[in-house]
């Protein structure tokens, strides 16, 4: 017998290091936000950013991919409690223009941890910063941590570690 109210299973997201060798400079919308505020900031941030075609005003874009960079921390190299700015945008040389408009950003290269979130499910994004955060062993440096969205429709989420351990 099936249980109708049975509970709906999170899945697992699969954890692995990585090295990003090279900086990324990233060019897209920004927000100032909070974590007690980004359920009714962020959203809004990505109907604009799809409603704009960001994309399509970025011609030097590196590729069709969309990173969400949390960055600009309040209090960087300790927590994400405070302020932080969300980008939404693209990957561009480092010498691109800026719009009117946006602003660029840079991911340091840097030591990094990467989540697996399961191909084209937007919606185990938030899901997966739970678990991220439940990471307390990880040694973040809360400097630029990102969503790549692929063109293919993968999702990963980096996390950015401090080097000294």
């Amino acid at each position: 017998m099936n249980d109708p109210v049975a509970p709906v299973q999170t899945p697992a997201f699969p954890m692995h290091p990585s090295t990003l060798a090279q900086a990324i400079t990233v060019i897209g919308i920004e927000l100032r936000t909070t974590n007690l505020q980004a359920m009714q900031t962020i959203p809004p941030l990505w109907q604009r950013f799809s409603q704009e075609g960001v994309l399509a005003a970025l011609p030097q874009r590196l590729n069709d991919d969309v990173l969400a960079v949390y960055t600009h921390f309040e209090h960087a190299g300790s927590s994400n409690s405070g302020l932080y700015s969300l980008v939404i945008g693209a990957a561009v040389p480092a010498t691109a223009p800026v719009p009117d408009g946006m602003v660029r950003v840079v991911i340091p290269a840097s030591r990094r941890v990467e989540f697996a979130v399961p191909s084209g499910r937007f919606d185990l994004v938030g899901p997966a910063w739970q678990t991220i955060w439940a990471h307390t062993e990880l040694p973040k440096t809360y400097v630029a941590e990102y969503e790549h969205y692929r063109a293919n429709g993968d999702i990963a989420i980096s996390i950015g570690l401090s080097a000294g351990v």
